[in-house]
């Protein structure tokens, strides 16, 4: 069960630089407006700075800190040039984020263990979590894991169906009863089927519901502890998915999902063709929360490892 890469690491880059063009492009307008007529950093530089990071979906807060870094690096060297603004910003985001994430790691793969590895996978309809589901149970099918998916979200018939396709594209086993059931039940089966057949990696889908926070919180906590009976310390991670195109929205949905369950990894999805990129810096920094995985297209390898330093590098070249 040892974790390996699937991408070369210039076909990462390039799937990466590839998805973050129109963020880029964004980016580097704004920039180049705000130090326009400028050859050092000084506060009115700053002050444009603060709205380009702002209008590029990176979030009040994190934004603040950034333009207070760069703000004490122009006190020091009062000829900083705006010509190394790019560099300065890539330097100061990394950092930031690696205060917030020390362990953040680049390797795809789950810890060795003795029973499956449990993966709940949380998030609102349409935010692509089926297809993460899906992107996800073909990583590691592909890696040599034997995985089993767990059609939990049986509110909705249509969703049931999609988990049921992916299952059937990426050649993985897939537990499921009818729509209506008890999403506790499925998990219950899920679980007790993954582990008699000693499966490795367990996803389980649930409900994409959000009208409601103490249904969703008590559905959660339920599907939780019966998990428990079957695997006591299931599930290992509670994946949060995000639909990284809406920008703010995703900070509202990382605020309501995290006050009902504990996310402890992030997905971040549709960041290829869309500005708002930055809302991946802004969303890492604030929860605190890993963010584990990229979507950056709709192939089914376009999920990627979320690597900090490769996205920032990439975002400010």
């Amino acid at each position: 069960m040892a974790a390996f890469k699937l991408f070369s690491g210039k076909e990462k880059k390039d799937t990466l630089d590839r998805g973050l063009e129109k963020t880029k492009e964004s980016v580097f307008r704004k920039l180049s407006r705000a130090v326009v007529g400028k050859s050092r950093i000084d506060d009115d530089v700053l002050d444009n700075l603060e709205e380009v990071l702002i209008s590029s979906d990176v979030g009040v807060n994190t934004t603040l800190k950034i333009i207070d870094k760069i703000s004490e690096r122009a006190a020091k060297d009062k000829f900083l040039g705006t010509d190394e603004l790019n560099v300065i910003l890539r330097e100061e985001i990394i950092s930031l984020l690696e205060e917030n994430d020390p362990e953040g790691g680049i390797e795809f793969g789950i810890p060795s263990m003795e029973s499956p590895y449990v993966i709940m996978v949380v998030g609102v309809n349409g935010v692509g979590k089926t297809t993460t589901i899906g992107k996800l149970a073909h990583r590691f099918k592909t890696m040599g894991h034997k995985v089993i998916l767990g059609a939990a979200d049986t509110f909705r018939a249509a969703a049931i169906e999609q988990l049921e396709i992916w299952a059937k594209r990426t050649g993985v086993e897939i537990v499921m009863q009818k729509t209506g059931s008890d999403p506790a039940s499925v998990a219950f089966d899920t679980l007790s089927s993954a582990k008699a057949g000693k499966a490795d990696v367990v996803i389980i889908d649930t409900a994409g519901r959000l009208h409601n926070k103490m249904n969703l919180m008590n559905e959660l906590t339920k599907v939780k502890k019966v998990m428990q009976k079957v695997i006591p310390d299931a599930p290992h991670e509670i994946l949060l998915v995000l639909d990284g195109s809406t920008g703010q929205n995703a900070f509202e949905q990382a605020k309501q999902f995290t006050a009902a369950t504990e996310v402890n990894a992030l997905a971040l999805t549709k960041l290829d063709g869309t500005a708002k990129g930055g809302v991946v810096i802004g969303i890492s920094d604030q929860f605190r929360i890993p963010v584990k995985y990229i979507g950056m297209g709709e192939g089914v390898d376009d999920l990627l490892k979320f690597d900090r330093v490769e996205f920032i590098s990439s975002l400010f070249k």
